[in-house]
């Protein structure tokens, strides 16, 4: 499908000719409960759309997030005014959208061309080597990356066995979430920590610890259940073998250009700061996008095309989430808007809600409101809005507030293996393991699975102070 135009560009040519105006900020207090509507709305359309009407959400999700983007934009307008609508747009567009998407779109770009080929057979050793691999690279080369990279060798692998749905299912928890918790690299919520000032190494500094021992659990609990079920199955013959050969390995030089281009924009500030429309653009963030695109872009002429041909690559995941985000980083600018209101906005109940009586954060409140919310509307947006409601100062939170941010940063990531749509690689892998026969569970058998597995091992997590920096009890 076509990327519609009109998601950006109907706005703009409303917005335009005022453009030279003032841009007074919105005033999240005066803001009630249907300014979030637009967001909920493309949230739940982005849950139910698939499940209740397939067809028609496939064909036209792009104009149902532009009739939410639009929604959102005319609202704002007649409310504050077009000056404000249009910084408002420009602020979500530049300072949070853009960076969030060429990253991703790199990322996934990049791991698309690296093809890993061979026999694998889908023992239970096979298995966990190939998820524990996956979880241990997925904070370096993204969540999304590893898992381009490793879903169709794991498929393979297990396509002569008579139950597999679940080796996939336990990909997703580890591989597209959990491994994902150490780096802005590995999961978009912690990128979008990084764009708002939480550095770059933070997590790793501070979450290795939880992720190893939530990871390690995970993976003992897959062990097991796959050596009950590949015990129980009859043996599958064996076939010729294939030595193991990674192709298109210039792209693993790329991914080190990526990381490297990141760092360089994390430590490099010239203070050179561009104002676009009361939106500041610093000039060390532009350049890493332009080299995170032209990394993308060598990419794809560096890569043979059989390699992404044998890899099944192709444009339309990447694109699907590319317009879905844009319709939920605009329509989430009012629900912004009130929490940075604090406690003279809609959403001061969330505030005492996560707030101790004494006045200092409850970490694990955070932790389970931005979990559950992370699980099914999206882990980057759900970060974003409790890192607002926590300070929307990175300084405060990786100091005073530190317990807060780690709080925020597992529920964010974690809990995004809750669902299908909790994470965007999750649907991803849904599809490409739909697409290659595998008998994939639905929507709530899916979610089902996630809380028999993960809740309780969060629970421990919750009643178990193993981090000086975090104390969720």
């Amino acid at each position: 499908m076509r990327i519609p135009k009109a998601a950006f560009a109907a706005p703009l040519a409303l917005l335009i000719p005022t453009a030279a105006q003032a841009a007074p900020a919105l005033d999240g207090a005066q803001m009630t409960w249907p300014w979030a509507l637009p967001f909920a709305g493309i949230l739940l359309s982005i849950a139910l759309g698939p499940l209740l009407i397939p067809k028609i959400w496939h064909h036209h999700y792009g104009k149902i997030a532009t009739g939410w983007v639009l929604l959102t934009l005319a609202a704002l307008a007649v409310r504050f005014g077009v000056p404000t609508a249009l910084a408002a747009f420009v602020h979500a567009a530049l300072a949070e959208y853009m960076s969030f998407i060429i990253l991703l779109f790199a990322l996934y770009v990049v791991a698309g061309g690296i093809l890993v080929t061979g026999t694998l057979r889908g023992t239970p050793a096979t298995n966990l080597a190939i998820l524990a691999f996956g979880t241990a690279i997925a904070s370096v080369v993204g969540t999304t990356g590893a898992s381009m990279i490793l879903i169709r060798p794991l498929i393979r692998a297990n396509a002569g066995r008579s139950s597999n749905a679940h080796v996939v299912v336990f990909f997703i928890f580890l591989v597209a979430n959990i491994g994902g918790a150490l780096s802005p690299l590995g999961d978009p919520p912690l990128f979008v920590g990084f764009l708002r000032g939480v550095d770059f190494f933070w997590t790793a500094q501070h979450l290795w610890l939880q992720t190893a021992i939530v990871a390690v659990l995970v993976l003992a609990i897959f062990f097991a259940l796959d050596t009950f079920k590949f015990r129980a199955e009859p043996p599958v013959p064996a076939g010729p073998t294939v030595a193991i050969a990674i192709r298109g390995r210039r792209n693993i030089v790329l991914i080190g250009l990526t990381i490297a281009a990141i760092l360089l924009s994390a430590t490099w500030q010239p203070g050179v700061v561009f104002d676009i429309y009361s939106t500041k653009v610093a000039l060390q963030n532009l350049l890493r996008d332009a080299a995170l695109i032209l990394i993308a872009f060598a990419s794809l002429w560096l890569t043979p095309d059989e390699h992404r041909a044998a890899n099944g690559f192709s444009f339309e995941p990447i694109r699907e989430v590319a317009i879905l985000f844009a319709g939920i980083f605009v329509a989430i600018i009012p629900v912004l808007a009130m929490l940075q209101a604090g406690p003279d906005g809609t959403f001061a109940f969330l505030l005492q809600a996560v707030t101790a009586k004494d006045g200092t954060p409850h970490e694990a409140a955070y932790f389970w409101l931005t979990g559950a919310l992370s699980g099914f509307l999206d882990n980057a947006p759900t970060y974003l809005v409790f890192f607002e409601l926590a300070s929307g100062e990175a300084r405060e939170l990786m100091g005073p507030l530190s317990g807060t941010l780690a709080a925020i940063s597992m529920g964010a990531v974690y809990m995004g293996a809750l669902s299908y749509i909790g994470n965007a690689p999750n649907l991803m892998i849904y599809a490409i393991a739909s697409d290659q026969g595998v008998r994939m569970p639905s929507f709530f058998a899916y979610v089902l699975w996630a809380v028999c597995v993960l809740v309780p091992l969060f629970l421990i997590l919750t009643l178990l102070p193993i981090s000086p920096i975090l104390k969720l009890s």
